[in-house]
């Protein structure tokens, strides 16, 4: 199925690696010139520059910084004024992997809960605020949030729960906004998601464990349906179905890319 994305201008956040990467990758292998932000300056272009080679598109890094409204703000001019003026598409994706505000209630600082609310959920309020008007003067947009399924548990981990439950909520609110402009909005829930980073972590707990990597693979695996780690490239191609043309009856909704995490029913 065509996408209709040919031609498309994306910004994608955190998209030096891992997941944001794999959503940056395959937006561009669909035709899309795309912006990446991170805070990184040298592996953000490294891997613009990586992405450009492979897909054939416009790939540029842009270095931001989401908790600054003026960084934001800057990104986005830039990176409309290197797409020609045109925004269509924004995937909100950059977040401490996780969360912060990790143990039991004693042992949560303040500084990482207030973190990780700014950078997850102030950023993506930045920037969605921030495209918002280059979209409805198109009269068309996509912007698509990921979030975790922290969103829908009680983890080890406040700040992931918070900052995931509450960009629901902010989700139907852009959806309900934006919409008569044209503009969806929807959240992308991911589970334990195969990046880059993925191997030599489990290689580590391993050799802790004295087990096979295979054996931990499999231990991770065995908390959702398909018994399977969903590969960062699978999240990816639901996003862009979601960021394309294609998903316009879809919008203020959310879904998960986990593989079928959890036993709770949703409706």
């Amino acid at each position: 199925m065509d996408l209709e994305l040919e031609g498309k201008k994306a910004i994608v956040t955190g998209g030096s690696r891992g997941i944001g990467r794999a959503i940056a990758r395959e937006l561009a292998l669909s035709g899309c010139e795309v912006v990446i932000c991170a805070r990184n300056p040298e592996p953000l272009q490294l891997a613009a520059r990586g992405l450009s080679e492979e897909s054939g598109s416009k790939v540029i890094g842009i270095p931001t910084d989401l908790t600054s409204t003026e960084s934001v703000e800057i990104m986005v001019k830039e990176a409309a004024d290197e797409m020609g003026g045109q925004i269509d598409i924004l995937v909100n994706n950059a977040a401490a992997p996780g969360g912060l505000a990790r143990g039991s209630l004693e042992d949560i600082k303040d500084s990482d809960v207030i973190s990780d609310l700014d950078t997850k959920v102030m950023g993506y309020l930045r920037c969605s605020r921030a495209v918002a008007p280059y979209m409805k003067q198109q009269g068309w947009g996509r912007i698509v949030n990921i979030g975790g399924t922290s969103a829908r548990r009680v983890a080890g981990n406040l700040s992931a729960g918070i900052r995931n439950a509450g960009l629901v909520n902010m989700t139907k609110y852009l959806a309900e906004d934006l919409g008569p402009f044209g503009i969806t909005a929807n959240i992308v829930h991911p589970g334990t998601t195969w990046t880059e980073r993925s191997g030599p972590m489990y290689e580590e707990q391993a050799k802790r464990e004295g087990v096979t990597v295979e054996e931990v693979k499999k231990r991770v695996a065995s908390g959702n349906s398909t018994k399977r780690i969903v590969d960062s490239s699978e999240v990816a191609y639901i996003v862009t179905f979601l960021a394309s043309p294609r998903s316009i009856a879809v919008s203020g909704e959310v879904l998960s890319a986990s593989g079928g995490f959890g036993q709770a029913v949703y409706h």
